[in-house]
């Protein structure tokens, strides 16, 4: 009788839910908790825990808070120390300089040609990330991007060596063309240059600005609608496989209604972003000089015509497949 009911205790508890093993994955994102990508994301890891019932735990790290920045993403998520992250796409241009397309200057005109560009785009990036042991869940898409800066910049002389911080390739081709003086940093390195004095302005959205806090250092927004750069988040392979069926199709389910909540938000983000900056006393310059303007483009031509010359065939397919979507 005894013997019985051990067995029959050790049969139960191996039956048991208790028992059963929930996953725990981590999830590194190098932008502040209150950033449109942040966001997305915890949004994300909601949907997950929905649809797996619990069984996939996913823990957010934000502010670069496990010592990773967007450039050490793409290898720390290929090696498994660390499963998901959300990284900059031009930071990932030394892998591929594909990555760059979202962040061409002056391509997209507004976040319809954007998503367009990034569907064109995505089964290429999904090929990049499966060669890299990773899949591609999802995009996540800045407001466009405009100069934050101390003084106003509203014309070719006012941009004229200005020591600015670019996120990538592009912008430091562009910029430098421009006149300026461009410095390309990672998000985490900005405010602390603003603090020091290192850089004077900074090429970026008015969303980061305002996740970043930038009016206790800048007081001006010019809306150049430079670009509208993607985020891209991705995942382990092999972490993934590790997964059961219904736990991989929670994850790609998941991963569908965030690309979709993504490009919903961006498009009433600026507003917001507005609000904030005119709370905080920051002059939103809006409607530019058409010369100035016209000066940035041309500024920008070398950086397009470099970008087809390193990304080749690929690269042409794309410009092409986008401009007769048009």
């Amino acid at each position: 009788m005894k013997r019985y009911g051990l067995f029959a205790l050790s049969a139960m508890l191996c039956h048991s839910p208790a028992v059963s093993a929930t996953t725990k994955l981590d999830f590194s994102n190098e932008y502040n908790a209150s950033s449109i990508h942040a966001q997305g994301d915890q949004y994300f890891i909601d949907q997950v825990s929905k649809l797996s019932n619990g069984d996939v735990d996913i823990t957010l790290h934000t502010g670069g808070s496990l010592g990773f920045k967007s450039a050490d993403n793409f290898y720390a998520v290929a090696d498994d120390a660390v499963q998901i992250a959300d990284t900059l796409a031009g930071s990932m241009s030394g892998i591929d300089p594909l990555f760059l397309v979202s962040s061409l200057p002056f391509l997209v005109e507004n976040d319809e040609q954007a998503k367009r560009l990034y569907d064109i785009a995505k089964p290429y990036y999904q090929k990049v990330f499966a060669d890299n042991n990773q899949i591609l869940l999802y995009a996540s898409p800045w407001p466009a991007s405009g100069i934050w800066s101390k003084q106003p910049v509203t014309n070719q002389q006012e941009l004229a060596n200005l020591k600015i911080r670019t996120y990538d390739k592009n912008g430091t081709l562009t910029l430098r063309e421009a006149g300026a003086e461009p410095v390309k940093l990672s998000w985490a390195d900005v405010v602390p240059q603003l603090s020091t004095g290192g850089i004077k302005a900074v090429l970026t959205s008015a969303d980061a600005g305002a996740s970043g806090k930038f009016w206790e250092h800048l007081h001006h927004y010019s809306a150049i609608q430079y670009a509208i750069p993607l985020n891209m988040v991705h995942m382990n392979k092999d972490e993934f496989d590790d997964l059961s069926k219904a736990n991989q199709k929670a994850i790609l389910q998941a991963a569908v209604l965030t690309d979709k909540h993504n490009w919903e938000t961006v498009k009433k983000r600026v507003t917001q972003n507005y609000q904030a900056l005119a709370e905080h006393n920051i002059t939103i310059h809006k409607d530019l000089p058409k010369p100035f303007i016209h000066w940035l483009q041309t500024s920008a031509k070398p950086s397009l015509k470099e970008w087809l010359s390193d990304t080749g065939k690929t690269g042409q397919e794309i410009m092409n497949q986008f401009e007769n979507s048009q």
